[in-house]
């Protein structure tokens, strides 16, 4: 079945029809735009939404991110950016697939319906023009022949008159001859012009309108073709992206099961730990036996630990140290707070906090070392192969950045090895104060006997010669502990050496850069890793000096 032959009498309905499908293709041109607006109004509305959310540098917020339920928010948010890019994608890909090739096709469409139109057009007034001719022949011939008739009549008339000359007679017969002969040839005409209306309607009806008609067909068939590729780029467009999207929702699922509370609290822990000990109780003062106030310090302050929250904050001390701060609007010298000054060895710190700002600052001063170390050894490489190969430049233009890195390597050695003396420093007083309440009964009674009868060194060492030590006391009592724990503890991975450690204090082990050691016990926090050796000699060593690897 096709159009030439079944709808050969329905010109108008398919002039209709084709002008219907070009219409509906433009409708929905339209529609896809306006889904592609929303797409990107609907992106754009999302990355304002994740950057109105995201932190800004050095914000609050950012320092807050080393906490897992913080960070997951910031995963979410960059997932949601990720997810607001696959939707502009899907808006940019219905765009140049659906709407630029469908609006393209459309304008071809337009331009071929038009000339298949045109050509039947055409048709159409050839033949009505040919008919024009066939109807005019048609009515000479009707008009000749009567006159024929009546020249006829007229002579037949003439003939039996008696009174009619015979010149009239013959004058009349003329003129019916003449008409006849006239009559006569408009009838053969009127016939070869019916002849070629016929033929040509017959080639109208049969040939050039079934012809245009199939090919509007064609054309309409082939649309209809196009604009249901359209519907279906409109939803692969979507479900190409799908897997992204996924992968972007599952981000968003994954950063919900990486939030780890407990870790949270550790992470904190870890952030503010002062180190300092809960203040002691009140002496009573009496008054009336004219003794002055006591203090109320620990006795490890005299083993030269660093300063406790009242010094640090530079409270009173005749006044007890609250937790909660007290707001008011009036500021008395009590409680206006002196902040201590920033020193380079992070002394104004807590212990936790200066152990952990020390192994920062020796990573830092590591990684700059070793760029230093290999910046060194590539221009020693660099000035063999100048004299070796002098036209390839001269060795002694290299002096000046060779001597300048040399420089730089003995001055980051020396803050190395000064950072190194004050981190070895900062751990021996926090393993006093971690201690501490650890301590045997005797122990502390000694040290409590040291402290009223003999002067201490600021480093907590003692100032004359001979006299015990008590931190010496202290960690013979950890000796003890660990010769009983030495035949059971079995070792829970290696740890292998990026810096020499000297290690100097009590409880430490010396180690080598390079050398393999065993971990016995993991950093619990307070910066030290209890390692190790073949030969059975365990000790602490700084957990930023070494590499870690545990066994699973």
């Amino acid at each position: 079945m096709d159009w030439g032959t079944d709808l050969w009498d329905q010109y108008d309905i398919i002039d209709k029809h084709t002008q219907s499908g070009l219409e509906l293709v433009e409708k929905y041109v339209k529609f896809v735009k306006e889904r592609t607006e929303i797409e990107q109004n609907y992106a754009k509305q999302l990355r304002n939404l994740t950057k109105k959310y995201n932190p800004k540098r050095g914000c609050k917020e950012e320092q807050e991110c080393r906490f897992s339920n913080h960070q997951s928010f910031l995963d979410i948010l960059n997932e949601m950016n990720d997810y607001a890019g696959q939707r502009e994608l899907i808006a940019e890909n219905m765009m140049m697939n659906i709407c630029i090739e469908l609006t393209k096709y459309l304008q071809e469409l337009k331009m071929e319906r038009k000339t298949h139109l045109s050509e039947a057009k055409k048709s159409q007034q050839s033949l009505e023009s040919t008919y024009k001719q066939l109807d005019s022949s048609k009515k000479r011939f009707e008009r000749e022949w009567r006159e024929a008739d009546k020249a006829a009549q007229y002579a037949e008339k003439t003939d039996q008159d008696i009174n009619a000359t015979k010149a009239d007679v013959e004058k009349a017969k003329q003129q019916a001859n003449m008409r006849t002969h006239i009559a006569e040839e408009c009838k053969n005409d009127y016939a070869a012009q019916l002849q070629k209306y016929n033929k040509e309607q017959s080639q109208f009806y049969f040939s050039d309108m079934p012809l245009i008609f199939n090919k509007l067909q064609d054309m309409d068939e082939r649309r209809v073709r196009k604009l249901a590729q359209g519907y279906v780029l409109f939803s692969d467009t979507e479900r190409h992206v799908m897997p992204i999207i996924g992968k972007c929702l599952e981000g968003v699922t994954k950063a919900g099961t990486n939030v780890n509370e407990r870790n949270d609290s550790i992470a904190l822990i870890e952030q503010y730990k002062s180190g300092f000990e809960r203040p002691g109780d009140l002496d009573f003062e009496d008054y009336s036996q004219g003794i002055n106030r006591a203090s109320s310090d620990s006795s490890l302050g005299t083993l030269g630990t660093p300063k406790g929250p009242l010094e640090l904050l530079g409270k009173n001390r005749s006044k007890p140290f609250w937790l909660f701060s007290k707001k008011s609007k009036r500021l008395t010298p009590e409680r206006i707070i002196v902040m201590p000054t920033v020193t380079e060895d992070f002394g104004h710190l807590p212990p936790e906090q200066r152990r952990k700002r020390l192994q920062q600052k020796l990573h830092d001063i590591g990684k700059e070392l070793q760029k230093e170390v290999d910046q060194s050894e590539a221009l020693e490489k660099m000035k063999d192969v100048y004299e070796k190969n002098p036209q390839m430049g001269d060795p002694a233009s290299l002096s000046p950045q060779i001597n300048q890195t040399a420089q730089n390597m003995e001055r980051l050695r020396l803050e190395l090895s000064k950072y190194e003396s004050w981190l070895t420093e900062a751990g021996r007083r926090g393993d006093l104060m971690l201690k501490r309440d650890t301590l045997p009964e005797d122990a502390l009674s000694y040290r409590s006997h040291s402290n009223n009868n003999e002067p201490y060194s600021p480093d907590g060492t003692h100032s004359e010669e001979g006299t015990p030590d008590p931190s010496q006391a202290i960690y013979a009592e950890f000796d003890d502990d660990f010769e009983e724990e030495e035949e059971l503890v079995a070792p829970i991975g290696q740890c292998t050496a990026m810096y020499n450690f000297p290690g100097a204090s009590e409880g430490t082990i010396t180690m080598q850069e390079g050398e393999v050691l065993s971990v016995v016990e993991e950093d619990k926090g307070d910066g030290w890793t209890r390692v190790r050796r073949a030969n059975g000699n365990e000790g602490y060593i700084p957990t930023s000096y070494v590499s870690i690897s545990l066994s699973k």
